[in-house]
């Protein structure tokens, strides 16, 4: 069975490209063999992440991420049965909002800015969505 699961969290620490680098390198080396895909949102001290796969290994993979000390105020903002992924070209996409158009992210949000905490998880998972349409997504491996 499929599931998609989209959570925030802010980070415990400054993003750095390194940081990123990071969790991405981490991502590529684990997910693949898990037949998790998805994507990596972040601005300011704000993350949002899409997982896409296998129940138990995305709520696995979620557990480690609520336990993971880079994180804090980790919030589930959707979690849904699918009949196919939406980013299973990914084994984990990224987005820096700093380079996208502000009136991509007033599309969805009051301000121009990254905040999933003050909305919904429709409109998250809708921005993810434009973000593949307009091809702001880096690191598709499929």
């Amino acid at each position: 069975m499929l599931v998609r699961l989209l959570y925030a969290s802010r980070a415990a620490e400054p993003v750095t490209g390194e940081l990123i680098e990071s969790i991405l390198r981490s991502s590529h080396a684990h997910n693949p063999a898990l037949g998790i895909t998805g994507v990596l949102c972040y601005g300011g001290d704000v993350y949002m992440q899409v997982l896409e796969g296998g129940r138990g290994a995305v709520n696995g993979l979620y557990n480690k991420i609520v336990r993971d000390s880079r994180h804090r105020e980790v919030m589930l903002l959707l979690y849904e049965e699918i009949a196919e992924r939406r980013f299973a070209g990914w084994t984990m996409g990224q987005v820096n909002l700093k380079k996208i158009n502000p009136s991509l992210l007033l599309k969805h949000a009051e301000l121009p800015e990254l905040d999933p905490f003050a909305v919904t998880g429709a409109a998250s998972m809708a921005l993810l969505e434009d973000l593949t349409a307009t091809a702001s997504i880096l690191g598709r491996t499929g």
